[in-house]
């Protein structure tokens, strides 16, 4: 039976708070990593069906560069960062000074492209939830992230199987990532996160706002 998470406004404004701490913190190791200065921030968080969700990012068919891991500890679900295939090719090239590099062309994306990828990842993850934890006082452990390169729906799929049981909505995490020197061009990704049902309860008391 499908459940009324009941999740408002105010729910929301404090997961932005976090999620713009969280942003610091990994605009502070993007800017370390690449070597020029980052800024991120989290301009907006949602709760969505999941049909908005695949339209958020560009439609379920729209061919994504997806890193997908799992939550564990206090806490349990999945969280998804996905990225246009051109911002994440910019970011690997810059990475690992190869300029042929392309997640569009399989043959092109070798070991050390996709361990950066997920180090980004790690970093994108780890200080969002890094951010959950000290606001929480919540013990929460990411999982090695993986690394997609598929239509959204396909990459998502995965951790919508538990969650549909209970609900048809979704946090939706916007990201927006700036690098200096490239015209104030912006990145905008997408944090999915999907706790499991029994966990938005435990972030919420954690908060105090439930």
């Amino acid at each position: 039976m499908k459940t009324e998470l009941n999740i408002s406004d105010m729910h929301l404004d404090v997961l932005k708070e976090i999620g713009n701490i969280g942003a610091a913190h990994a605009a502070t190791s993007l800017s370390e990593l690449l070597q020029r200065k980052i800024d991120m921030h989290v301009p907006k968080v949602a709760l969505v069906s999941f049909d908005d969700m695949f339209e958020l990012a560009g439609g379920s068919e729209n061919v994504v560069v997806g890193i997908f891991l799992r939550i564990e500890g206090d806490l349990s679900g999945s969280m998804f960062f996905v990225l246009p295939i051109d911002s994440a090719n910019r970011f690997i090239r810059r990475l690992i000074g190869d300029p042929q590099f392309d997640f569009s062309t399989p043959e092109s994306i070798g070991e050390i492209g996709v361990s950066a990828m997920q180090e980004l990842g790690n970093i994108l993850s780890g200080s969002y939830l890094s951010a959950l934890s000290d606001f929480t006082g919540l013990k929460i452990f990411p999982t090695v992230p993986s690394l997609s390169v598929d239509m959204v729906g396909a990459i998502v799929s995965f951790g919508l199987i538990e969650v549909s049981h209970y609900s048809d909505e979704v946090i939706v995490i916007d990201t927006k990532i700036v690098e200096e020197d490239e015209n104030d061009q912006s990145v905008d990704g997408h944090f999915f996160l999907l706790p499991d049902p029994p966990s938005y309860i435990t972030i919420f008391k954690s908060l105090g706002v439930m």
